[in-house]
């Protein structure tokens, strides 16, 4: 599935929730589905810099596709990453680098979010796009 279809899946989905305590639990129950991520991935360089939680994001190269892990020690922003391990995880990394992030604005979670974590949720994707590019680069 292109990221495309897998942000307008996402977009419908969190359509269909009238509130945002019924969009925040959406959200967390995301971060609850994650796998455990692997403890090869849980060190001090792939923990995200500038969030007030704890974040850890690794990835891998798979077949020529992107494969990222994510933890957290807060339920939201753990769900904020899943977030990201939905509409990226499995993508080139040149399909992540082209992947137009800013369409998750349109369900309004930055407006809804304290602004700790909507700083985070950019640098979330900042580290994704970051280690996409590394790969290119690479590749």
């Amino acid at each position: 599935m292109s990221y495309n279809q897998r942000i307008d899946e996402l977009l419908d989905d969190m359509s269909v929730f009238e509130d945002w305590t019924e969009k925040y639990e959406f959200i967390i129950s995301l971060g609850r589905k994650l796998p455990p991520m692997p403890d090869k991935f849980r060190k001090p360089a792939n923990l995200i810099k500038g969030c007030q939680s704890k974040v850890w994001v690794g990835t891998e190269l798979t077949d020529g596709k992107m494969n990222i892990l994510a933890d957290s020690d807060s339920l939201i922003t753990k769900g904020l990453i899943a977030l990201f391990i939905r509409l990226l995880s499995g993508l080139t990394p040149a399909e992540i680098q082209a992947a137009d992030l800013h369409r998750l604005d349109e369900c309004g979670l930055k407006e809804h979010l304290a602004s700790t974590r909507a700083n985070a949720l950019s640098t979330m994707a900042a580290t994704i796009r970051k280690a996409a590019a590394a790969l290119v680069a690479d590749n």
